[in-house]
């Protein structure tokens, strides 16, 4: 019998009705755990009550990966030793054995954070396949301590969009699909953690953030997105662009998630010993839950920034939206500042920015992923050349000829930090001490607030700490976010606000899989 072929367009139609009605099925007749949008806090009491395993809830998002995976594209790879560590969890528990909050729970990591496993870490290039690393990534490392249960990694703009391709696209994972309107941007280079963490394939998820690839996906995906402080969370062992700018944070469906993730993966390793030194300074004593604050807007000083909330980028009705949550914010008693600059031209500061911040990556970027691909115990690649030869060899499997390669090209060209990169980097420095840092501190404010990533490169070029929270939806349904910024070591107080304000307004919703 012949096999029945759906045209495109109804064979994605049929996906999408399969992965809506999936989300009608997530309570377990045997316990009554409710595994839709569970939280860890959920999680965790579940644990204790018996109504759950970690084997249960590993099975239950393998499974939710198996059904959603082929419309959504969010994970490369699962980890086939998920079920035993969950096992492993679980007999540890049942011992009385307790290492806190992520003990037992699954989580996805990007796929360009090394696991000393039977996964494969690619930054979801086929140039990287195969590739055998040294060690755990430092957060990986981590995360296993605490007893959490890597179930796999997920997809990435390729080469964390440094390529660069189209949002979410890589040579291994394919293209990520946002959930909820499937034709919409999923936003890169954390696109996949973003939608996994939407549509409830991991309990939480960790990406990286160059300059708005943890903010971007966490804003268009509805989740929750903590961009930390560039140092707060190590980097060694994570595929590398920019020592300055690359940090490591949660996206999760909640705040509380999110700050349970931070609290296990922040601290010194002396891998990453320099940048993880200094911003150890900023670890809070007890950690950073203390700081999930109903009351957590109250007395704050809050900056709105000209040039950022405009009907031009927006339009009428998104900006009501924003304009209602500032009201919110007010009516929980911050004190909301208007019509402040970061500067007095954003647009040609942002040139000026992208321009000297395009020079000082590219270099960076030669020398800390040919630094990382040393450290490989094996791999078909040693350098970024290589990466480059590879890509000519491989035009198809790379789509050479939609994206190329230029900035790997330029890259290549480099020759370490010269006075050129080094010029840069100086007038980088002036930018954020001259913009954002001069700002904050003139006003004395706990944060600035803009839409989705938008500030994103203000905060990058400052390794300064931003988090973004569900929003809104725009009149597609396409989500959108808004984004507490601050100084660096600001974590405390911007998860105050953020928490505060997202139980104040509740907007988060499951996705609808519009086609």
């Amino acid at each position: 019998m012949a096999q029945l072929r759906l045209p495109l367009a109804a064979a994605t139609m049929a996906l999408a009705a399969a992965a809506a009605a999936a989300f009608c099925c997530c309570c377990s007749a045997a316990t009554g755990f409710e595994f839709n949008e569970a939280t860890v806090d959920a999680i965790q009491l579940g644990f204790s009550n018996g109504s759950l395993t970690s084997t249960t809830l590993v099975r239950f998002y393998l499974d939710r990966i198996a059904r959603l995976n082929p419309l959504l594209h969010a994970v490369i790879e699962v980890n086939p030793d998920a079920l035993a560590q969950a096992a492993r969890a679980d007999a540890e528990r049942a011992t009385g054995r307790r290492c806190g909050p992520l003990h037992g729970v699954p989580v996805l990591l990007k796929d360009n954070m090394a696991t000393r496993d039977r996964l494969n870490t690619t930054a979801g290039s086929l140039a990287l396949l195969g590739s055998v690393v040294r060690r755990d990534a430092g957060v990986a490392a981590r995360l296993r301590a605490a007893g959490a249960v890597i179930l796999g990694k997920a997809s990435l703009s390729e080469w964390s969009n440094f390529r660069p391709v189209k949002s979410g696209w890589s040579a291994r994972g394919g293209q990520t699909v946002n959930p909820y309107v499937l034709s919409a941007d999923p936003c890169g280079s954390s696109s996949g953690p973003a939608v996994a963490a939407a549509a409830n394939m991991a309990a939480v998820t960790l990406g990286t953030e160059t300059d708005g690839s943890i903010l971007c996906p966490a804003s268009l995906n509805s989740v929750v997105g903590i961009k930390p402080t560039v140092g707060l969370t190590s980097r060694a062992g994570v595929i590398p662009i920019s020592p300055r700018q690359d940090t490591v944070g949660p996206i999760c469906r909640t705040v509380s998630d999110a700050v349970h993730v931070l609290d296990v993966i922040v601290g010194f390793d002396e891998l990453d010993a320099e940048a993880t030194r200094v911003a150890s300074k900023y670890i809070p004593s007890g950690g950073y839950g203390r700081f999930l604050r109903m009351d957590g807007l109250k007395g704050k000083r809050v900056g709105i920034p000209n040039g950022f909330f405009t009907e031009g980028a927006y339009g009428k009705t998104q900006l009501r939206v924003y304009q209602k949550h500032l009201s919110t914010m007010r009516k929980h008693g911050a004190l909301v500042i208007e019509n402040i600059n970061i500067t007095t031209n954003l647009s040609a500061a942002q040139d000026v920015l992208y321009s000297n911040e395009n020079i000082a990556l590219q270099a960076e970027f030669k020398l800390s992923l040919n630094a990382y691909l040393s450290d490989l115990l094996y791999s078909p690649v040693h350098s970024l050349a290589d990466v480059v030869a590879f890509n000519n060899a491989h035009p198809v499997e790379e789509r050479l000829q939609d994206f190329g390669q230029p900035d790997l090209i330029a890259a290549q060209k480099t020759n370490g930090i010269g006075p050129v990169e080094k010029a840069a980097i100086q007038r980088l420095n002036e930018l954020s001490a001259d913009g954002l840092e001069n700002l904050m501190r003139m006003h004395q404010l706990d944060a600035i607030v803009t839409p989705n990533s938008d500030a994103s490169s203000f905060f990058a070029i400052g390794g300064m700490p931003a988090i973004t929270v569900p929003a809104g939806y725009d009149g597609h349904g396409v989500p959108f976010g808004i984004c507490f910024g601050g100084l660096k070591g600001y974590e405390p107080r911007l998860i105050e606000m953020a928490y505060a304000f997202e139980q104040a307004t509740k907007v988060r919703r499951m996705p609808s899989f519009k086609t």
